[in-house]
């Protein structure tokens, strides 16, 4: 499973401004992801909130790009990618990954990686933090755009 090994993660995100960019393709799993992320910040303490919806994955770089230069200490862009019978699925995620990891690198600004790339909608569903859901991908992606954003701020402030 995807999950195994992963870092159990613990952050004070007190004071911190983030932006969720969540895509509305797949409406079941996307407010899976969507309320796992209001989890891991609620948890975390970060009040200050922007959520942003834009048509599907694809479209999550302009719009990480456009609030990254708005004052967000952290960006989380949420979306799923369902592997189907063309290659779509290569394009889509490559220029998604691409697209958000140039914008996190130019920008200074950590972007919590809440993307599923996945063969169908029941791996979707096992990774989208639903009621028997196996993973929590958007509480996930939060807590690690917050932990880098305290590091950074810690060695590197603004």
């Amino acid at each position: 499973m995807s999950g195994d090994g992963s870092p159990e993660i613990e952050v004070d995100g007190t004071g911190l401004r983030v932006a969720v960019v969540a895509a509305r393709w797949h409406h079941e799993v996307m407010e899976g992801l969507i309320a796992g992320a209001r989890r891991g910040l609620a948890d975390a303490g970060v009040t200050d909130v922007t959520e942003v919806r834009v048509p599907g994955a694809f479209e999550l770089p302009v719009a990480a790009a456009r609030l990254a230069g708005r004052g967000f200490d952290a960006l989380v862009a949420l979306g799923v990618v369902m592997r189907g019978g063309t290659p779509h699925f290569e394009y889509v995620c490559s220029a998604a990954t691409s697209g958000l990891t140039q914008v996190a690198v130019t920008t200074g600004v950590p972007i919590g990686f809440g993307v599923l790339t996945v063969d169908n909608e029941s791996q979707a569903l096992h990774r989208a933090g639903l009621r028997g859901s196996r993973e929590d991908k958007g509480r996930e992606a939060v807590l690690a755009a917050l932990e880098t954003a305290v590091a950074l701020r810690e060695v590197a402030p603004l």
